[in-house]
């Protein structure tokens, strides 16, 4: 069997699990716009079932999806050879990636879970802190997706950089 013609396959399925190993941690801030305005829903209804999935995928499907970037990652050095691995627009981009998860792990992933444990309306204070932590978070989801598309930048024109 030819190798060569796994490639769009392994590419295809690399690009979406790598992306969605990321989605959690990108789009959470973003969800809880709806507690801001103090009519937080049910993970059952509406947005919640989006918050409910989300929350379940951050803690539940990390380890499959990850597992699944490195097995594509691999299959495609497979295809292309190894030298692919000296490039350094490569190099460039998984070290990108690199601090991309750890920021999703270290920073994301315990700041949504701080604002799940909150109250979103008591007082003004307890308002004004979870806006500001929520904005926080937002403000790093922002930051995660400019490292994404410097990551596609990367991938789709690998320069030349050194």
């Amino acid at each position: 069997m030819d190798l060569g013609a796994l490639f769009p396959w392994l590419l295809t399925a690399h690009v979406l699990l790598a992306i969605s190993l990321f989605m959690p941690s990108f789009l959470l801030p973003f969800t809880f716009r709806f507690r801001r305005h103090g009519y937080a829903e049910s993970p059952e209804t509406g947005s919640g079932r989006i918050v409910h999935a989300l929350l379940w995928l951050q803690s539940h499907g990390t380890v499959i999806i990850g597992a699944g970037v490195a097995l594509t990652g691999l299959g495609m050095v497979a295809v292309l050879g190894t030298q692919l691995l000296s490039q350094p627009w490569l190099l460039v981009a998984l070290s990108i990636y690199a601090a991309n998860l750890a920021a999703a792990f270290f920073i994301q992933r315990p700041g949504v879970r701080r604002l799940l444990r909150l109250p979103s309306g008591s007082s003004p204070e307890e308002q004004g802190r979870w806006r500001a932590l929520a904005r926080r978070q937002r403000y790093v989801s922002y930051l995660m997706a400019a490292a994404i598309g410097i990551i596609g930048f990367l991938m789709m024109s690998k320069p030349s950089l050194w």
